[in-house]
Parts: structure tokens; sequence; C-alpha cells
């Protein structure tokens, strides 16, 4: 293992960029190109079916079977001319991923003689049954209870990759419950679509539908492909559960915008072409603050769509990746000591007449209308904190969350001092006119060559974990390898909920003959004294912060596994079932996924952990141990007994470091599994996964500690994983 880590960091420094050829047409010209938008659409299909379609997507019409006969027929004729010979229901199953069973389009023709036809028929495009058996349903299905059904996504268009036409597709059970990501986004887009229309009617009556827009930020490490390989840890549970940091990490904070390494930079533009070509429309990229951590984002789409995209996208980056000899790191916490990584999810509404409903407007009756959905969402992430928590927590994440480097795992919401003052105004005033909202302000630098600077009417505020920038909410606590799915069904739920009781509330006040703006008014002072405890402009890291948060009433639960109950708390029930996002045996399975799965996560980092200590780690140590004693030995033999000592004193002193340290890990490791073993026997997954957070996962550190102290005696050539300054500064 020695010789390897020294071959690995010596192959890995020797690679050079490998060269990136631009495709041979314009960017207008092979965007797209893989995916069956409606460019593609109208070559293939008839104004009719086009039309059709085009209707079901933009308005949420249903298609009949007729038209899916010839979509097909125009997909598939698509298909083949770009070279594809299979289809698949890609789909978002519990998994955090995506997954896909790939057919050919191959059929027996009805003639004599076996001939064999392509063929794709509407019914194969609407609706699929996988075996699909063992992906987690939350006890929903046994595991003989193969069937469940995938079926169209219109809304999202069929993509190819490779040999394989990609149809996005939702997941459900037999009985009709979902088992996947997509089926409840989609129903809490539907939701806050109906709930924030029928609000913005009352500002302005040609609105007919309200769209949730998304736009992520994609954090990320890149790692040599040798040294990846050649860290047991880094392969089968995507972080180093172990390392000692290195003497210079990310404390100049010279990484941050820097130069981008050149092989980094082929990567880079290598992804963007393969990107462009299904239409993710990559606009941003750069350094990060972390050694070897790097972010790009798209520009904003719908967030159904822009959910798609960013599952494409980290499929993409793994597999150009490895055609550069790296290997795309997303857990959120990959090294210890410098950043992990996150996906701020950037979040807005707007409607089918172009307006931002998060937008700041020109005039009182636009700012009143700004505030009411401003406000509403106040009380939404105020009313179900500890849900919007527990839709971005994981095994992973929780490393991140409050870390000095990422949101505290306590949902608060950062508006600045503008819409703060604003709304502390119209808290305490008689008259709606205290609505009064610069979109933009002027600064002048006061340097003659450089203009003036027009100024948000937030500033940024790095450590809340949900902050309002100006026209969206950035919900910054999401994990970078979670499906975003999971944050935007809720996030887009409880908005839903919200704005469905402020309009039951504005009606009964109009019906009682209150005036329109009084009405708001009047609701609106309510609701901003309700949600004063979620806004908090300060610094998120402090110690004070999580006291002060208590004193407000704000969920500060940090147990992973009794964070996931949030959502089978009684209102958040309620919530969901009322707005038709979700059943309740629905929630209840899907705490049993998340249960089951942090267990799983923390099982087999122990697992890995324990091989690596026992396997790797004391071999070495032992080894380094002997020829310490060997020296030592070898010292009294040849000087008189009080020189020897004395020259044979450090030495010794280092054995029986090395002694205590190999014997304290010896025993955490023993502890370790003996705890276990114990929790492996409770029936119980919420309970199992309590006992591995609160009686397993403490080992882990402990034994870290431990290991990365010997990493800092034992003699380098013996060492056998690479170490930090190699991981995170080979480039």
């Amino acid at each position: 293992m020695p010789m390897l880590r020294f071959k690995v960091v010596e192959e890995a420094f020797k690679r050079k960029a490998i060269p990136v050829v631009a495709p041979d047409k314009s960017l207008t010209e092979y965007y797209g190109k893989y995916v069956f938008n409606r460019k593609q659409m109208s070559k293939f299909l008839s104004k009719e079916t086009l039309k059709t379609i085009s209707d079901a997507i933009d308005k949420g019409g249903v298609l009949d079977r007729d038209i899916a006969d010839h979509v097909a027929a125009g997909m598939k004729n698509w298909a083949i001319e770009m070279g594809a010979t299979h289809y698949t229901h890609w789909f978002q199953p519990l998994t955090e991923g995506t997954a896909e069973k790939h057919d050919s389009f191959i059929e027996y023709a009805d003639v004599p003689g076996g001939n064999i036809i392509e063929e794709f028929s509407g019914k194969i495009l609407a609706q699929q049954e996988p075996d699909a058996s063992s992906f987690p349903s939350g006890g929903i299905r046994n595991t003989f209870e193969a069937r469940g059904y995938t079926a169209w996504d219109p809304a999202s268009p069929a993509f190819i990759v490779d040999d394989t036409l990609c149809i996005p597709t939702v997941f459900i059970s037999y009985t009709g419950e979902a088992l996947d990501y997509k089926t409840p986004l989609l129903k809490a887009l539907s939701a806050v679509d109906k709930a924030a229309t029928s609000v913005a009617q009352i500002f302005d009556s040609k609105i007919k539908k309200v769209y949730s827009y998304l736009g992520w930020e994609q954090e990320y490490f890149l790692i040599d492909n040798g040294l990846y390989a050649a860290r047991p840890d880094l392969v089968l549970t995507g972080r180093t559960l172990m390392g000692h940091e290195s003497a210079k990490n990310q404390q100049l904070e010279d990484h941050y915008f820097g130069s981008v390494p050149t092989r980094v930079q082929a990567f880079m533009k290598d992804l963007e072409y393969e990107a462009y070509k299904y239409a993710i429309p990559l606009k941003t990229r750069h350094n990060e603050v972390a050694p070897n951590q790097f972010e790009l984002a798209p520009i904003f789409s719908e967030t159904g769509l822009a959910i798609d995209q960013n599952l494409l996208i980290m499929a993409l980056m793994k597999r150009v990746a490895r055609r550069h000899d790296f290997r795309v790191l997303l857990h959120e916490k990959p090294f210890a000591g410098v950043n992990g990584s996150g996906k701020h999810n950037n979040w807005s509404l707007g409607t089918d007449t172009g307006v931002g409903l998060l937008t700041p407007g020109k005039n009182p009756e636009e700012n009143l209308r700004f505030i009411t959905f401003l406000v509403n969402t106040l009380v939404a992430v105020h009313r179900h904190n500890a849900l919007l928590k527990a839709s971005i927590m994981s095994a992973q994440n929780a490393h991140r969350l409050g870390a000095n480097e990422a949101p505290p795992a306590i949902i608060s919401v950062f508006l600045g001092s503008q819409i703060s003052s604003v709304l502390d105004k119209l808290e305490h005033s008689t008259s709606e006119e205290a609505i009064v909202v610069d979109a933009k302000k002027k600064m002048k630098l006061g340097i003659a060559h450089i203009p003036e600077v027009l100024l948000d009417n937030t500033d940024r505020n790095r450590t809340s974990p949900f902050a309002f920038t100006g026209n969206r909410f950035e919900f910054r606590a999401v994990g970078s390898s979670a499906n975003c799915s999971s944050a935007m069904t809720v996030l887009n739920s409880v908005v839903a909920a919200q704005l469905n009781e402020f309009k039951a509330e504005y009606d009964a006040k109009i019906a009682a003959g209150v005036s329109k703006e009084k009405a708001v008014f009047d609701l609106l002072k309510r609701y901003i004294k309700e949600s004063k405890a979620i806004r908090f402009d300060g610094n998120g890291y402090s110690d004070e912060w999580k006291e002060e948060a208590r004193r407000r009433g704000l969920d500060c639960q940090t147990s992973v596994p009794l964070i996931f109950e949030a959502y089978t708390a009684p209102e958040s029930i309620k919530m969901f079932v009322e707005t038709g996002v979700h059943t309740e045996k629905e929630l209840y399975a899907r705490n049993e996924v998340k249960w089951e799965t942090y267990t799983k996560k923390i099982q087999i980092e122990a697992r890995v952990l324990g091989d690596l200590a026992m396997n790797h780690v004391i071999p070495v140590a032992t080894k380094y141990q002997a020829l310490l004693l060997d020296n030592i030995y070898k010292i009294k033999q040849v000087y008189p007994e009080d020189k020897a000592n004395k020259m044979a004193e450090i030495d010794m002193a280092l054995a029986e470091e090395l002694a205590e340290r190999i014997a304290a890990i010896r025993q955490d490791v023993s502890a370790m599994v003996n705890e276990r073993k114990f929790a492996n026997k409770i029936e119980s997954e919420r309970d199992k996964a309590v006992a591995y957070h609160d009686k397993v996962l403490p080992f882990l550190p402990s034994i870290r500690y431990q290991i990365d102290k010997l990493e800092l005696v034992v003699d380098n050539e013996l060492w056998p994983l690479p170490k930090y300054r190699e991981l995170l500064f080979t480039r």
C-alpha cells in the first residue's frame, strides 16, 4: 500500500490537461441536440399533436392515448435518427439518484418469417411496469410485490444518453402511493400554482398561472482518479474517514475565485459542451473556498425541469470526470478541516404575465403584492421550520451544517435591513402606505473611472439557511448530493398551504365588507408579528444565536433521526394532506426509508473505518513501533547505559505513544462493533437509527482522532493512504 500511494501520487503529478475539442457548430445549433424539445417536436410531430402536447405542458392538461401514440411515433423516429436503439423510463426512486431499465425498440413483425421491426407505442411511452421491487418503499410494498408503475411526465422533455432514449417519469405503487421524489414534487408545484394564482388575482385578474422557479448552485470536489482509488473510504463512503489536515488548507482563502487549474478548466469546458447538448443552461463556473473544490450553476428554470437537469448534470459530471482522470465528490463533507459542499436552491414564484411575485414593485399596488407573498413565505417557513430542516437533512449533510462554513441546523430567514425596516413599519403602522421598497439603490464610489454601483435591497448573510436576496429566497442548507425535490416539495407545499389560508381569511374579510387594501393590510400586520421569530440577520454560527433560537421556539434538534420526525408531526400531516401532496401513509413510509438509509450510511462508515483501522493503520503503526524498538535495542548494545538512555529517550517516548494510540484504537473499534451488533437487533427502524446516531456514530471521530495523531508520527514512507496534502493539492 505505501508503494501504491507513492505511485498514484507520482502519476497524478505527471498528468496533463486533456485537450477538449469544441463542437464544430455554433452554440445555438448544437444546444439541446440530445433533447426532444419543442424545436425537435416541430420536426417530428404534426401541428395538431404539437399544439395538444404544448397545451398539456403549459396548462397542465391530460393527454389521451391517441395523442400519446403520435408523440411516441415522432419521438421514436427522432431517437433512431440520433442513433438510439433502446428506451428507458428515467425515474427518481427514494435513493437520491435516478434509475432506469433499458429495453430495445425491436419487436416481432406481425408477418410470417419472424422478421422484426422497431416499435414504440403510446402505451409504452405513457406507462411501464418495471420490476423495481428492491427500491426502498418504507413498507408500502413487500419485496415479493414487484408491481410498480412508471408514468410519463410530458413537462420534462425526453433525452438521449449514448444509445438510449430516456423518458422522465414518476414512479408509483400498484395501490397509487408515490415511490419517488418526482410525484410529490409535481403535486406540490400544482398546489402552489393554484394557491399563488388565487392570491395573485387579488392584484391582477389577468394572471392565470404561477410558476415555481429554481436556480441551483452545485458545489463539488475533484480528486485525481488514482488518488481516489487508493482511498477505500472515499470509494465506499464518498468521504475520508481519517486523515490529518494539511498544514496549509483553506486558511489563506487563496483558492476561492482563483485561477482555475488547467486540468480542471479542461473538465469544465468538456462538461459545458455536454450540458449544452442537453439544454442545461450552465452559466457560472469558479473555484470554491476549499482546495480542489469548485462550483457550477445554470440560468434559472421552472422547478420541475431544473431538478431533472440537476440530476442529469450530476450524472454527466461523473462521466466527464472519468475522461479527465478525475473523480467527482458530491458528498457534503468529504474532508475534515475544510469546507464541505452545498447546493444552494434559489427559489421564486413568477406569473404567466411575466411578473416576479417576490420582486419589489414600482408602485404601491405592486409593492403590496410583493409584501403579501414575502410575508406569507415568512409565515410558512416559521410554522414549518422543523419540516424544512428535515427536508434537507441526511447523514452526509449533518457533517456540514453548522460547521462555520454552512448554515446552522436551525432554520431562520435573513431579510436585510431595508426589507426588515419595511416590515417593522408595517407592523406598527395604521396605513398601508408604509410599504415602500426600492428595487435598487445607487452607491457612488467616488472613483472617476468606475461607474455607479446598483445595490440590491438586501446584503448577503452567508450564515443564513434561508435568505432573501433581492427577488428570491436562497435555501442555502440543501446538500450537494441531494435530490432538490425533497426541499422543493416541502417549500412549495408549505407556501401553498399558507397562501390558501391567507386567501380564505381575505375572502372572509371581503365578504364582511372590508376593502381590499385594508383586508390585505390587516392580515399582513398579524402575519408579520406572528412570524417575527423566524427573522434573524445576525451571525448564525454564534452560540448566542442557538440560545436565542431556543427562546424564540425554533426547532433546534440536532439528532438526524429525530429531525425526520417533523414529517409525521400532526401539523405536517395536516398540511400535506390538505394540499394533496402526500397521504399520511406515504409520510410514515418515507420516514421508514429515511431511518433505514441513515442506519445503513453510518453502518457502512463504521465497518469501513474499522477495517481501515485494523488492517491498514495498526499494522503500519506496529511496524514502525518495531523499527523504533529495534533502534533502541541497537543503541543500548553499542553505547554506555547513561548515554544510550539519553539517545533513545525520544524513540522510547514515541514507541510508548504508538502503543497507547494503538490500544485506544483497538478498544474503540471493539466497542463500536459491539454497539453495532446491539443496534442491529433492534426491529424498529426509528429506534435503530437513533441507536446508530447515539451509540455508534460517536466512535467514528474518536477512532479518527487517534489515527490522525498516528499519521503525524509514523514514518511518511510507511503510511499507506494518500494524505490530505496529496488529495487536496494535486491538480
